[in-house]
């Protein structure tokens, strides 16, 4: 017993299933299944493909899934439990794999791989996506993978893209047009850039500010080849930038063996570095990756007596470059690594080694010797773009590699709120020392310490470079014999930050003698500490220091006893009265220069910033503390945000009168820098501190009074930087405002509030003031304004928690209709008065239904003022579609009646004329802005048929003709439109169309019909012009159009025939307009039945005829419907030929087809015309210029020589009768001379000569004479040749129109016998069946679904006999009578008369003879 299923509704086929049983529904694997009912081991159900046949299959063969049912019963749909985006992979994957394999038979070779290898990577992504095993990261991740490359082979293949919203399909139903316009925008362009994200933080207000993309090198050192130096090796990696002559980023450091090989062997293949937060500023600079290698070994190479063994010093070897710009665009295409082999040069003198890069970038060859090979150090680069998270979670195997994030000196462009970093960068200058009374010069080597307060030497606390560990004390590496060495190399102090108030560096200095023993011997040191007695750290400079003698004996334990020296120079001078009696002297003449560089968001070298922060140290500078505030840099204002932010609020309560002003001032200046986009990340760190940390309950009363003070002076001012700088700080002093607003509130319950909100009115009236200004004659004034506007919209969400909508939307008209009119206001102005509006309407204020029907008349206003100027017209469809898309989403029924009312009134009419104005000036310059204006052209057209049909039945009073064209024209556009075509979709596409909307042809078809019968005695009007348009309509291929229409050529027949006693303008219309639309492709073979009698009943209207046969013109009625009908047979034929690649054999025989008609049945005497010339070009393409000839004087056989005046027709200009014969004449004579057939253009000749003889016209008659005996001459002269004839019979319906079941005689190429005959009319009819016997065919050939080709040879038999029996004429000429103008040809069977008789069978041989003539 078959029950209905209440669970199992969805199902996938795991194995095909071939309906072998009754009633089977035959299933592919794949497939997708409906399941309605069930029983003992089977299903019954449809499937998806084809819904409409229902069937039983075995349940085994069906794998169930969860889906959704609604609708339960007979009609119910089901959709599976799944993710959206999987069941959109499934559907797409079906639907590209039928246009895959067509792209393989077009020959699309390309695209078919490329669309093979994104299928197979779309079905890698779903399996990854049902797998379930994913974090929610990956599945955004997969999901995005995914859309990318739906929406990429959408593209390709020419199918319609998909709006998404987060990777989901949206419903175009719930969402308004212009959205969806701006969807389909974003999903093309997200397929243009499938390969970068699109890196871009959305402020609050709609703006977008484009947050800066850091750019990372990823590089690794594969290995140093061809190290011939024997020892171990320091390789140190960093970025140089030539421009500044100067390094940009922190050394990446490798330790190699003397083999080339790391020296920690867990380090192979993990000798990786990534250099960080490089801007797009950074990749334009001049960079260099600048590799030194340093060797850890003896003093001299190749001298083993210089120096003990056991004694190893770092010595200068060689360096290596490469220029980043050379090879950014090789690896900036790519997405793996690319290697490359650096030559490492040496350096000629030491005392220059500071400088061997420079030299190598600049090519001072003179300075450097090139290695003796091409090997060196071999790397891989990769670029890499986004923040650290986005690099980290898109390559974990570089991180897994134990990659050395190396880092820029210095902050990057942009700073992050969390990124806490505390390093000292020092390099080592220089140094210059005496000899010491040496002959030579000595050999230095620099020991660095860094110290804590107690003596305690720091640990770990220094790093040479990153990619190995922090060390506690640092060896610089050694110059030969140098007195003045020059080092140049940058070391890191990562000193944690408590350690750094009070610790110290220490320097100290050896000779290291190569002599026996080797030993390194102190002769002195230096010292600094890291921070000043004023609290601020050492300024990032070259700190030029003082050396202290000392010797091996020295003792450092006590640093007391040097700490209480001058370290340099300014520490000399802050310090007069230093005892001279100490344990180090200072030696004059001998000095030492590091320089520093700080990058720390916890320490600071500003004075003025410390100044501000213990402000109560110095009562009496206060105000020329906040006044310096200005100059204290971004980088170290955003480091101590909060802390600046408590002094400030501290300072204005401890004396409001007196700072009140300053406190505003450096308040507005703090918030402007949040705007730069480097410190922009630190605005959510701002918004913390306003909710979570800001205690001023009383701050908002002189927030306000500087506010309005600032306002209110803005008429006067002529200078206005600092009003400028408050307007553009309205956002956050408005923040600040209402959160201490509130703090009071809370404090005091609420006291005070009626002032609060009077001040609050007042603040506005002074806005309004400001905005209500002339500001043509100011330009100060209207920089002013438009910051006013700019930061405006952004008050509102701040002003709704104190206030209710009402309020604030009142406040915002007031506000909105103070600005002067357009007429008033500059260019510039209008567009920020605009874009303050249309941040208006996208703020959350414009939400609220109560609101927007306050603001909205406002708004209306004043893009109604300039669609009627005609100006900014983007920015005003921009506010018209986001109105739109609130109304569509947000809105009660009643309230969107009444706001689309509103609208109407205030826009529809200068809507239209602003649209039509676009339109009509599409050459001009505002057809770009037309073309940039889409979403309002997208929100009318939306509209259109509608409004049409509304205004059209205004207008039914007084008949009013132009309108009533428009309204035919729009529908008839409307029905014809591509989208609309179904029959052109692919199958789901169509089936989701019907099912959402219906077939929208029929319903517009329907409107027009009633339309039409609405019109009464006025439809004459529309005869014979309407013909087209509405013929057009009815070549669409949807039954139910075409039955509506037909009715409509019924009634413009009658109408016509009522009026004239006939109908031959319709008639007339009817066939030019069938000629011209099937000529262009439209049409098909139902269309031509339902012309004609056969057609039974569509629908609710009987076809063209049936309606005729009542009428009392049904004779002449009928037989013009069964001429229309036999014309579209021919003219499908002959379109089917003009379109498939068929030889130039059917094409031809085709036209004469189509062009007998028109002569013999339909005596339309310009369309025989036409089809002669076009019969005439496919001649003469074919080379067959006798034919052409021939078929050019059955038009001039129309003409006479006469002189009646012609009309320009076809390539032919207005004249004469007698000048176009003549022209005609000319040709044709031409076309037979090339044809070789001179014995047909001497008539021709002859006629014309009698013509020019008898106007006189010697000079052409003379040229004509010439030309006639030309032709006599090439008659005698020239060779031709005698061709076969062919019988051809074409037998089977399978045959064109034009050749079905006809015989005919066939004249063969040069040359040509049966054999290749018979060949070319195979390969002409590649289906046909080549019949081996002469006999006639009977029935069973005649009537089959085949093609049969019949072919033999057949002997002419000329007509002219005369002339081949006299003696005296020559056979060339004989010849040309011997196979032209035949109208007879025979052919002979041989067959047994009786029965055959097997000694002779001669005997019973009989020749059957058959003659054939031609019709």
């Amino acid at each position: 017993m078959w029950s209905p299923t209440e669970e199992e509704k969805y199902g996938v086929v795991i194995c095909s299933f071939r309906g072998t049983v009754p009633q089977g529904l035959v299933l592919e694997l794949g497939e997708t299944v409906q399941i309605l009912e069930k029983c003992e081991g089977w299903y019954r159900g449809v499937s998806i493909k084809k819904p409409s046949v229902k069937g039983i299959f075995p349940a085994n063969y069906i794998h169930l899934k969860k889906a959704i049912v609604s609708n339960r019963g007979q009609y119910e749909t089901v959709v599976p439990l799944e993710d959206s985006v999987v069941t959109e992979v499934t559907a797409t994957l079906q639907e590209w794999a039928v246009l895959w394999k067509q792209l393989y038979v077009k020959h699309k070779v390309d695209l078919f791989y490329k669309l093979r290898h994104v299928m197979n990577e779309l079905i890698d992504l779903r399996r990854q996506l049902l797998s379930g095993h994913l974090t929610q990261d990956q599945v955004r991740e997969v999901k995005r993978h995914l859309t990318v490359r739906l929406d990429w082979g959408n593209e390709h293949l020419g199918l319609d893209l998909v709006p998404r919203k987060d990777f989901e399909v949206v419903d175009s139903d719930q969402i308004s047009v212009s959205d969806l316009y701006k969807m389909h925008l974003s999903s093309r362009h997200s397929v243009q850039q499938s390969t970068s994200q699109v890196d871009t933080i959305r402020q609050r207000h709609g703006e977008a500010c484009r947050m800066p993309v850091p750019h990372h090198f990823f590089l690794s050192l594969k290995s140093f080849t061809y190290n011939t130096i024997g020892e171990d090796t320091d390789v140190f990696f960093s970025l140089y930038d030539v421009r500044e002559g100067k390094q940009i980023s922190e050394r990446f450091m490798v330790r190699l063996n003397k083999n080339g090989g790391p020296r920690n062997p867990e380090k192979i293949d993990r000798m990786c570095a990534l250099f960080t937060d490089l801007s797009s500023k950074d990749m334009k600079r001049d960079l260099y990756i600048v590799a030194h290698v340093i060797r850890i070994g003896r003093m001299l190479l190749n001298d083993s007596k210089k120096g003990p063994p056991h004694l190893h010093y770092r010595r200068p070897y060689g360096c290596a470059v490469l220029s980043i710009m050379d090879v950014l665009q090789s690896i900036s295409e790519i997405k793996e690594e690319k290697d490359f082999v650096l030559k490492v040069y040496t350096c000629n003198n030491e005392n220059e080694w500071c400088q061997i890069h420079e030299n190598i970038i600049r090519k001072s060859s003179t300075k450097y010797t090139a290695p003796s090979s091409n090997y060196g150090l071999i790397i891989s680069l990769q670029l890499l773009r986004g923040d650290m998270e986005q690099i980290r979670r898109e390559n974990p195997m570089i991180f897994n590699r134990g990659v050395s994030v190396t880092r820029k000196l210095g902050f990057p462009d942009v700073i992050m709120p969390g990124d806490i970093r505390n390093d000292l960068y020092l390099t080592l200058e220089k140094g210059d020392f005496e000899r010491g009374g040496k002959s030579v010069q000595k050999n230095i080597e620099v020991t660095m310490y860094v110290l804590y307060a107690d003596g305690e030497i720091l640990k770990d606390c220094i790093s040479l470079g990153s990619g190995e560990p922090s060390r506690s004390a640092y060896h610089s590496f050694v110059l030969y014999h140098n007195n003045s060495p020059r080092w140049g190399e940058i070391i890191k102090l990562p000193i944690p930050i408590d350690r750094f108030r009070g610790s110290h560096l220490r320097f100290e200095f050896r000779h290291c003698s190569t002599k026996d023993k080797g030993e390194k011997k102190l002769f002195g040191f230096a010292f600094t500490p890291l921070m000043r007695d004023d609290g601020t750290t050492l300024s990032d400079d070259i700190h030029e220091l003082y050396v202290y003698k000392c010797d091996e004996n020295s003792t450092f334990n006590n640093h007391a006893l040097y700490l209480g020296l001058p370290c340099c120079k300014e520490d000399y001078n802050g310090c007069p009265n230093i005892p001279s009696s100490l344990i180090f002297q200072r030696s004059t003449k001998e000095t030492f220069s590091v320089s520093t560089q700080l990058s720390s968001t916890k320490l600071t070298q500003n004075v003025d910033l410390l100044a501000l922060l213990k402000w109560k140290a110095y009562p009496d500078r206060v105000m020329d503390i906040l006044g310096r505030l200005r100059h204290v840099s971004g980088e170290e204002i955003v480091k101590f945000l909060q802390d600046i932010l408590d002094t400030l609020f501290v300072v204005l309560d401890d004396n409001t009168e007196k700072y009140g002003l300053l406190v505003f001032q450096s308040l507005v200046f703090i918030i402007n820098l949040l705007r730069d986009s480097k410190y922009f990340h630190f605005r959510p760190v701002m918004d913390t501190y306003i909710q979570k940390h800001f205690a001023g309950a009383l701050a908002y009363k002189e927030l306000i009074r500087c506010l309005k003070w600032y306002m209110d002076r803005s008429a006067e001012l002529v200078r206005q930087d600092h009003i400028q700088e408050a307007m553009r700080a309205l956002e956050y002093l408005f923040k600040f405002i209402v959160q201490s607003r509130i703090l009071y509130s809370r404090a005091t319950c609420g006291m005070e509030e009626e002032q609060f909100r009077s001040s609050i009115q007042e603040l506005f009236q002074s806005i309004r003031f400001v905005l209500s200004l002339d500001s043509r004659s100011s330009e100060t004034l209207i920089f002013t304004q438009a910051a006013l506007l700019n930061s405006f919209p952004a008050i509102f969400d701040e002003l709704l928690q104190m206030f209710t909508v009402q309020e604030v939307a009142e406040f915002v008209r007031g506000t909105l209709g103070s600005m002067p009119s357009t007429v008033h206001i500059g260019q510039s102005m209008d567009v920020v008065k605009l874009q303050s509006i249309a941040r208006t309407v996208d703020s959350r204020l414009f939400s609220f239904s109560e609101s927007r029907r306050i603001l909205l008349p406002v708004v209306l206003h004043h893009i109604h003022l300039h669609l009627r100027q005609q100006k900014e017209l983007l920015i005003c469809s921009g506010i018209l579609s986001s109105i739109f898309s609130i109304i569509k989403t947000s809105s009660l029924e009643g309230d969107v009646v009444e706001e689309v009312e509103m609208m109407v009134e205030s826009l529809l009419d200068v809507l239209l004329q602003t649209l039509l104005t676009i339109m009509s000036k599409s050459q001009s310059q505002e057809a770009v802005r037309g073309q940039r204006c889409p979403q309002c052209t997208a929100e009318i057209t939306n509209m259109s048929p509608a409004f049409y049909l509304c205004f059209v039945r205004f207008t039914e009073t007084d008949f009013d003709f132009k309108v009533w064209n428009s309204y035919f024209s729009l529908a008839v556009l409307f029905i014809n439109q591509p989208s609309l075509q179904l029959e052109n979709a692919t199958p789901p596409k169509r089936k989701k169309i019907l099912d959402k909307y219906g077939d929208m042809r029929v319903m517009m078809a329907y409107e027009l019909f009633s339309m039409w019968q609405n019109l009464g005695e006025h439809k004459i009007h529309f005869i014979p012009g309407m013909i087209g348009p509405f013929l057009g309509v009815t070549l669409v291929p949807q039954p139910e159009v075409r039955n509506i229409m037909i009715p409509i050529f019924h009634d413009m027949m009658d109408w016509e025939q009522r009026k004239n006693g006939n109908f031959k303008q319709v008639e007339a219309e009817l066939i030019d307009k069938l000629d011209s639309l099937v000529s262009e492709g439209k049409g098909d073979e139902n269309y031509r039945e339902l012309f004609s009698l056969l057609t039974q009943l569509f629908g609710p209207y009987p076809s063209l005829l049936e309606k005729i046969e009542q009428e009392t013109w049904r004779e002449t009625g009928i037989s013009f419907v069964t001429s229309v009908t036999r014309l579209m047979e021919r003219l499908l034929d002959y379109r089917d030929c003009m379109k498939g690649d068929e030889t130039e054999n059917k094409k031809i025989g085709c036209t004469v087809n189509l062009m007998n008609f028109y002569k013999s049945e339909i005596n339309k005497e310009e369309m025989y015309i036409r089809y002669i010339h076009k019969l005439c070009d496919m001649h003469l393409q074919a080379e067959n210029y006798t034919e052409a000839a021939f078929t050019l004087l059955l038009y001039c056989e129309l003409l006479q020589w006469e002189d009646r005046p012609l009309r320009e027709f076809l390539h032919y200009p207005s004249q004469s009768e007698w000048q176009r014969k003549e022209g005609l004449c000319r040709k044709i004579i031409h076309y037979f001379n090339k044809g070789k057939s001179w014995e047909f253009g001497i008539p021709l000749c002859r006629e014309l000569a009698i013509q020019y003889e008898s106007l006189y016209d010697y000079q052409s008659l003379s040229w004509i004479r010439k030309m006639e005996a030309t032709y006599y001459d090439n008659i005698m002269e020239q060779q031709r040749l005698e061709p076969e004839f062919f019988r051809v019979g074409f037998y089977g319906r399978k045959f064109p129109f034009f050749l079905r079941n006809k015989e005919y005689v066939c004249r063969g190429h040069d040359y040509e016998r049966l054999e290749a005959f018979q060949q070319r009319m195979l390969s002409e009819f590649p289906q046909a069946i080549a019949m081996q016997h002469p006999n006639h065919p009977d029935d069973s050939i005649l009537q089959c679904d085949a093609q049969y080709l019949q072919i033999y040879a057949v002997t002419p038999i000329p007509d002219n006999i005369d002339v081949l029996q006299m003696d005296r004429v020559p056979d060339r000429i004989k010849s040309f009578y011997r196979v032209n103008n035949i109208r007879k040809f025979r052919y002979d069977r041989p067959f047994h008369k009786g029965p055959k008789d097997k000694e002779n069978e001669f005997k019973s041989l009989w020749i059957e003879r058959t003659t054939l003539t031609l019709t």
